[in-house]
């Protein structure tokens, strides 16, 4: 049996609304030799009985059925599974043109590229059906195929590139490249955000990349079902960095530009976060982000070649002043009063909350110190904050 050109992987989870669409863009790619692996993560409503009707017509389409696990479990499954020379991803609440694969295998192919990504839309269905197309490329970028870690000339270009929306379903992979640098998704629970680190470690280890202005796959941005303002949501894009600290961690090559990269993107996207977080919400959010980013500026990490100006003011003033960060910036958007942030700070569910996590972020952030610069710095580090806690209750008392 011949290897499949592609491999698609589409991951579903209680989408009976949009699955028959999704299936539909797939089968009829003008590029035939292709693998469709259906992931099902445990849906509830008609999605499995959709799958098995496919899988009745079309010998292309394979299902992996398995319990509840999250958006990177389902992903990590279907790469393993793949069995073409490069993999996809359509996400099964969006539709691909029928000449995606086929125009993507091909440059692929001709460039012997590891990554090549196209353009998107932001597709609508109500009230009225439109496509917003999204180009990710200059036209003096387009079809030029480089290498993400270290074509980059100056600090803000290479911010530029991986600050790019991470689209990870507007490219094909070279499997071969996917599995020799065993890259795999965050498994955290749910569907947030895990296309962030995935992103992040496929384009710090590409070798041959290429973006394209032309767009295929229809993004939708009307499923009810994705809302972000849920509690469980609040912190998923933490976890996304702290992969990719992880990653750089045991990647050492070119990790001091990449570090500089992540910390930058990581501010931008921890600010779109905030401001989309419902506002009960947002205070709990921003005080965690105020926290990681004194670590950072305290291991080096965080340089101001790789900001605009005003960013790195924002962010310094939010690391030193977090609750004047928040009263000058969430304020002006609908969320809370300083009364409300008050009364937040002093309820006992904000304080339970922070006891109960207060050992486990110490540790945790103790063992990460200790691995990225060792155990004498760690140890002033931890004696530095326990003199500023007890500085701090001495001019408690004496009020």
């Amino acid at each position: 049996m011949e290897i499949p050109k592609v491999s698609i992987v589409v991951p579903i989870y209680n989408v009976e609304k949009y699955l028959r669409q999704c299936l539909d863009s797939i089968i009829h790619q003008t590029l035939k030799d292709i693998e469709i692996i259906c992931v099902d993560d445990g849906s509830t409503d008609s999605s499995p009985e959709i799958i098995r009707e496919y899988m009745a017509k079309d010998p292309r389409v394979k299902v992996i059925t398995k319990p509840n696990s999250g958006y990177g479990n389902s992903m990590n499954r279907g790469f393993d599974m793949a069995e073409g020379e490069y993999i996809g991803i359509v996400e099964s609440d969006d539709y691909a043109d029928p000449e995606m694969f086929e125009t993507l295998y091909r440059i692929a192919k001709e460039n012997k590229l590891d990554v090549v990504k196209s353009g998107f839309y932001y597709y609508f269905s109500v009230p009225k059906e439109k496509n917003e197309k999204v180009e990710i490329v200059s036209k003096t970028r387009a079809g030029v195929t480089f290498c993400p870690a270290t074509d980059f000339r100056a600090p803000m270009e290479m911010v530029e590139f991986f600050n790019i929306k991470p689209t990870i379903w507007s490219a094909i992979y070279r499997k071969d490249f996917i599995r020799e640098y065993n890259i795999r998704f965050n498994e955290t629970p749910g569907a947030s955000f895990q296309d962030a680190s995935f992103n992040f470690k496929v384009m710090a280890q590409a070798k041959r990349v290429q973006l394209i202005q032309d767009a295929f796959l229809h993004y939708r941005q009307d499923n009810e079902n994705s809302s972000v303002n849920s509690p469980g949501k609040v912190f998923c894009v933490c976890d996304e960095y702290a992969e990719m600290q992880r990653f750089l961690d045991t990647n050492p090559l070119n990790r001091g530009e990449l570090e500089c990269v992540c910390k930058r993107i990581k501010y931008d996207s921890y600010i779109w976060n905030f401001n989309r977080l419902a506002k009960k919400y947002k205070y709990l959010f921003l005080e965690r982000a105020a926290e990681e980013f004194k670590d950072d500026f305290e291991k080096g990490t965080m340089n101001p070649r790789y900001f605009e100006k005003y960013k790195w003011e924002d962010v310094k003033k939010l690391v030193e002043d977090p609750i004047g960060y928040y009263t000058e910036k969430a304020l002006n958007q609908p969320g809370y009063s300083t009364k409300e942030l008050r009364e937040i700070k002093n309820s006992w569910s904000y304080k339970i909350g922070r006891l109960v996590t207060f050992f486990p972020r110490k540790f945790l952030g103790g063992i990460q110190s200790i691995k990225d610069d060792g155990v004498i710095y760690t140890f002033k580090l931890g004696c530095k904050k326990i003199a500023g806690g007890l500085s701090w209750i001495k001019d408690r008392k004496s009020r």
